[in-house]
């Protein structure tokens, strides 16, 4: 498990596609980790190459998904020593009635499956992380993303959060639970945006992250499920109460 310890979400989300669709599948796979921020505002893209690798893809496949992803106004596309594909796509800052119309398009009863499915692979994955034995650098990377997000400007800090959840199961070891994790947290992200960030929710939530890294090293997987359950219950209890 040492080889995951340089987590940023890019092993959850920059992985092999299906060769069937392979554009469609590709313009998705970077569209997720624009909008989960594991590739940030100004931030460049890997180099075509080790992308295209990543992916399992030709760089005809990239270069035509980068150009849609252009167009669309995620990516500008600089020529050049220096060039590259740079994101320039910010989440949108939240305005009245944004949450209740991603609910309405999403429809109440997804939102509750999507609910249900991050708890259930969340939870998973902070008790199996909570059973492996971590090495110095798996817990080092745990506790820098703790105080990545814990020291998180506002603006900054949802962009964080996904950093610091997408760790833990990336530190699994287990691709196909770092991806599903990564999907969960995806189809509220939307959510989530829409919401305002509160001093007092960011308050809480760092006492709950901490509770979350304690459980993982001390090597605790029903005290690890346990506080990511009323973490994520909080999260939910935060977008119910906005709606209501």
């Amino acid at each position: 498990m040492d080889g995951a310890a340089g987590v940023t979400g890019a092993v959850s989300l920059l992985r092999p596609v299906r060769a069937g669709n392979a554009f469609e599948e590709t313009v998705e796979r970077l569209l997720q980790a624009i909008k989960l921020g594991v590739v940030g505002h100004g931030d460049k893209l890997p180099p075509e190459r080790e992308l295209a690798a990543r992916l399992g893809i030709s760089r005809v496949t990239l270069r035509e998904a980068i150009r849609a992803l252009q167009e669309a106004g995620y990516l500008d596309v600089r020529r050049g020593r220096y060039g590259g594909a740079f994101v320039v796509y910010r989440p949108p800052s939240p305005r009245k009635g944004d949450l209740r119309r991603a609910v309405n398009e999403m429809g109440e009863s997804d939102l509750e499956d999507a609910l249900t499915f991050r708890m259930a692979v969340e939870c998973g994955a902070a008790q199996v992380l909570a059973g492996s034995r971590l090495g110095p650098r798996q817990r080092e990377t745990l506790n820098a993303r703790l105080s990545a997000v814990n020291d998180a400007a506002p603006a900054d800090y949802r962009r964080m959060d996904i950093a610091f959840h997408l760790a833990i199961a990336e530190l699994t070891g287990s691709p196909l639970l770092a991806g599903a994790c990564a999907d969960a947290r995806l189809r509220v992200t939307d959510l989530l945006n829409a919401i305002p960030v509160l001093r007092p929710n960011i308050e809480h939530a760092a006492a709950q992250h901490a509770a979350i890294v304690e459980a993982i090293l001390d090597g605790d997987p029903e005290a690890a499920r346990r506080a990511v359950a009323e973490h994520l219950e909080g999260t939910a209890a935060l977008l119910r109460g906005f709606l209501a």
